[in-house]
């Protein structure tokens, strides 16, 4: 654990916890796209199989808790909440999500560290989240009504991915032999998806006016 660690995990809760709020205070999921919700799930669920099987932490295993159950909650926010999933915009959130699963999966079996099925479904959860945001990202396009609360999500979880790599930066040059390329990869690729929200989300925070992202 270091400061970059910490602070990579903080934000991500942070990410988390805004979109909580946003749809159990307000109760709308408007510009909040379903398919990156359950593609997080996705990724939760294959990463974190070793919940009851293998213990670290209280702290490590309260954040698998966490993240688990909020994923799922929100996908079931959305789905079934009588008042919320009457806000979902189905109408844009038409990313076909699906197709860019059987990839990761085919990526982990031929890309791992260890071919057994634990260490498989860990890779595969790491391409996923690479691009899980994609769906996301190509529904606030398509609406350009992006609110605070939405906005401030999106980039909190760009941010943590991003501190999570002067994380590994801090450790490779503290810590021996720390050579993980597979994550490493992964999580350049993720950051760089969200280069184009970081430049006009702290552009409209200079400007003081309303985030809005080109078509």
């Amino acid at each position: 654990m270091n400061a970059f660690r910490l602070a990579g995990d903080m934000t991500h809760l942070m990410s988390v916890l805004v979109l909580l709020l946003k749809i159990h205070t307000i109760k709308s999921c408007a510009g909040v796209s379903l398919k990156t919700q359950e593609l997080y799930a996705l990724v939760f669920a294959t990463r974190y199989l070793d919940l009851f099987t293998s213990f670290i932490s209280l702290y490590n295993t309260s954040m698998k808790l966490i993240f688990l159950g909020s994923s799922f909650s929100i996908v079931w926010y959305i789905r079934r909440h009588k008042m919320v999933r009457r806000s979902y915009d189905k109408e844009h959130d038409t990313f076909r999500h699906q197709f860019i699963v059987l990839p990761c999966i085919l990526l982990a079996l031929l890309i791992h560290e260890k071919f057994t099925f634990k260490e498989v479904m860990w890779t595969f959860s790491i391409y996923l989240e690479a691009v899980a945001i994609l769906p996301q990202l190509v529904l606030l396009q398509r609406t350009k009504n992006i609110d605070n609360l939405t906005g401030q999500y999106v980039f909190f979880l760009g941010a943590y991915r991003a501190l999570y790599i002067l994380n590994w930066i801090y450790r490779y040059f503290t810590e021996p032999h720390y050579v993980h390329w597979i994550t490493w990869i992964a999580g350049f690729v993720q950051t760089m998806l969200y280069a184009d929200f970081f430049y006009y989300y702290l552009n409209s925070l200079k400007n003081n006016v309303k985030l809005t992202l080109p078509a």
